[in-house]
């Protein structure tokens, strides 16, 4: 680090100088104060000096080895290159005393009432590779820090990347690699590489530092100049934020899992506002729950009815025998909070709110009333606004959509009733069975990481999949997903990747930090599958628990036409896998079921007019090779080889391998006429990831399992 003429402040020392920015009014930190703090925090600046006055400041210069910057310093002109207030590469006592003077004349002339505390004389930077460090206060996630391309361009190219801070040595290594220009840092063109570690340790020092001090809301070294020796801040800004967060009501784990264990598998169930009259939600759901075989108690609440389908009703909870786990509101907006008063003084731990009328329609306050009920009597909220929910080993069916009952391991989730429905259609039409799907609606309480924690520790639930439009405490998704995804995995649709565009911020850091571009690297960092679109979303769910988990990257393609083997091919570059070099004495094996016009290497391509046999001994041959760790199986549809032939040759070689104790992930594009639609679901019912007519879906299932794997630490 270079020399500095200031002494080192401990931790009292910047929270007293914090203090003092606050006491004046201030949000800014001036460029002294900010070299303070960076002095503290090891992050690296040239040598620098406060000039008062012009002698100062000659003499300040003359103490740096070679040209001098010089900087406006006022608490009054933030932006200091706008004001005439930056002056590069003074090299005599001449020039810098002029420089002293034509910048204290171009602040007064850019705001006359000013105040000047003085000239900031700084050693100038060496050339090199400029790059940009921060942190921003994520509303979603909280503190965030972030690395990219730095100078005039950061805003304009906005190659960078984000993660939760604090961060790791090795998290703040990754980001170096994580943006697309990451080649430039390891030199090009004969250019050297910059010193890594300098850079890495430039980006966990500012995430370190606004993890101290909460009240930092924005930190911008900006350009950061990385050579081969070094990195350093040729400028540091930090800005204070306005006021404390709100705070989040926080439960335990312990806690989460008790509530969320009698939400999905309740013994008791009361239906506030059940009704004999079809065509009402409250009769709906009791339809659901009755038809639907839920084995519990079901009491239905209306004080106008003695008995509802042929159950005897009560005029209220509170008149309900025993313990309850689960009351379902049928009942308009404006009468819930009375009835919720009711439930808290049941003791019934969980309210499933199906009406709307809520935050959505714009009554804030009537849904702050319900959770300020909900937190006064101990009860967990799920909605408003919702569908319901169903928990199919429970045979439960609390919703007043249709009943869904094909028992499996996928847990779905959505803040949106329709694309619950689509869930619901997606699920039935292509036999997904499903371990819960749940509306959240307007996430008034129980929301994404509360599910996350249950489904984690659900035996019937192997892979969980969610819609969401927003979270409302990102650590906490976080926090829950990382353990979670070490068991299993977790697909998200995050809804509004096309924001308008970066919040209003004080930094090129906050400009930078456009709301999808931070969720992107942050559920990446959680070891989070994002899904690009619905479809995508539901096909992942339905694909990763049927894949076996990779043991390696070696990926072969074979396939019995050229054309899908191409396209096979860039599927798998787009998706992260590796195509894997086939030696020489398994090249020869694959050319002994190949005909001389076909093509080993990989993709190997055995040709269209190849018999099943050919299909048989290539699949089998790359399954026993244990060099070979997935298949990806490209299917043209001739009268040699009909589709249902192939899909039975294919799925049973699979079965024999696994019989074995052979088990690798096997995807399969069948291209064709409509009989590859039934091929692909016999296969699909057999372990083997198959789709008619794309090559694109079967790769990106693919790829979606390496992701998990990596992510759940089971592959490098």
């Amino acid at each position: 680090m270079a020399d500095t003429l200031t002494d080192t402040p401990g931790h009292d020392e910047i929270r007293a100088l914090l203090d003092a920015v606050r006491a004046e009014g201030r949000t800014a930190l001036t460029a002294p104060e900010g070299k303070l703090i960076a002095d503290a925090y090891g992050i690296a600046t040239p040598g620098e000096a406060l000039a008062h006055d012009v002698d100062e400041a000659v003499a300040y210069a003359d103490r740096f080895d070679g040209p001098v910057v010089l900087k406006i310093v006022s608490p009054d002109i933030l932006h200091k290159t706008d004001a005439g207030g930056v002056l590069v590469g003074l090299k005599t006592a001449k020039e810098v005393r002029g420089g002293f003077h034509t910048i204290i004349s171009n602040a007064k002339q850019y705001a006359p009432d000013a105040r000047i505390e003085g000239i900031q004389v700084q050693q100038m930077l060496p050339p090199g590779q400029e790059v940009i460090v921060g942190a921003v206060t994520d509303p979603t996630f909280g503190k965030v820090v972030a690395f990219g391309l730095g100078g005039v361009l950061v805003e304009v190219l906005k190659d960078v990347t984000f993660r939760l801070a604090p961060v790791t040595g090795d998290e703040a290594f990754s980001m170096l690699d994580s943006i697309d220009a990451a080649e430039i840092l390891r030199g090009v063109r004969g250019a050297p590489a910059v010193d890594r570690w300098a850079l890495a340790e430039q980006i966990r020092r500012v995430s370190q530092l606004v993890t101290d001090f909460p009240e930092i809301a924005e930190v911008d070294l900006n350009p950061v100049i990385a050579t081969p020796e070094g990195a350093l801040a040729a400028d540091i800004r930090v800005i204070l934020a306005d006021g404390a967060p709100v705070e989040r009501q926080k439960f335990s784990r312990e806690e989460i899992l008790t509530a969320m264990t009698r939400l999905m598998k309740p013994s008791a169930v009361a239906v506030i506002g059940a009704s004999n009259e079809e065509g009402k939600i409250g009769n709906s759901v009791m339809r659901n729950l009755v038809d639907g075989g839920f084995a519990g108690d079901i009491f239905p609440v209306n004080p106008k009815s003695d008995d509802i389908l042929g159950l005897k009703a009560y005029r209220s909870v509170t008149d309900i025998p025993g313990d309850v786990d689960v009351a379902v509101f049928a009942i308009p907006a404006k009468f819930v909070p009375a009835a919720l008063e009711e439930v808290g003084r049941k003791g019934i731990p969980n309210a499933v709110l199906i009406p709307s009328g809520f935050a959505e329609t714009g009554d804030q306050p009537l849904q702050d009333k319900v959770v300020a009920i909900a937190r006064e009597y101990g009860v967990r909220v799920l909605g408003p606004n919702i569908y319901g929910y169903y928990s199919t080993w429970q045979d439960l069916c609390a919703t007043f959509c249709t009943p869904y009952d094909v028992k499996g391991g996928v847990a779905l989730t959505s803040q949106s009733g329709g694309i619950g429905m689509a869930i619901l259609g997606f699920a039935r039409t292509t036999k997904t069975g499903v371990s819960a799907i749940v509306g959240l609606g307007n996430k008034s309480d129980v929301d994404e990481d509360d599910l996350l924690t249950y489904f984690g520790e659900d035996d019937n639930t192997t892979c969980i999949a969610m819609h969401l439009e927003d979270l409302k405490d990102g650590r906490a998704f976080v926090e829950a997903a990382r353990e979670v995804v070490k068991k299993k995995p977790i697909v998200v649709l995050k809804a509004g990747r096309t924001s308008a565009g970066a919040r209003a911020a004080g930094s090129h850091t906050g400009a930078l930090a456009g709301d999808d571009k931070v969720y992107d690297d942050i559920l990446r960092q959680a070891g989070v599958i994002r899904a690009p679109g619905l479809k995508d979303m539901l096909e992942y769910a339905r694909a990763l628990p049927v894949l076996p988990t990779p043991q390696g990257d070696n990926v072969v393609i074979i396939t019995g036409a050229g054309g899908s083997g191409v396209l096979l091919s860039d599927a798998c570059v787009d998706n992260g896998l590796t195509l894997m070099e086939i030696p020489p004495d398994l090249d020869a094996a694959f050319m002994r079921y190949i005909p001389p016009f076909g093509a080993a290497g990989n993709p190997i391509d055995i040709t269209g007019g190849e018999p099943p046999s050919t299909y048989e001994a290539t699949i089998r041959l790359g399954l026993e090779d244990p060099r070979v760790h997935a298949l990806i199986l490209g299917y043209w549809h001739t009268i040699v080889t009909p589709p249902m032939v192939f899909a039975e040759l294919a799925a049973r070689v699979v079965a024999e391998a696994r019989a074995k104790g052979i088990h690798k992930p096997v995807v399969a594009s069948l291209a064709g006429d409509t009989e590859v639609e039934a091929a692909c679901a016999y296969l699909f019912e057999r372990g083997v990831v198959a789709y008619p007519y794309t090559t694109e879906q079967p790769v990106a299932a693919l790829g979606a399992k390496y992701r998990w794997a990596r992510a759940a630490g089971l592959l490098p």
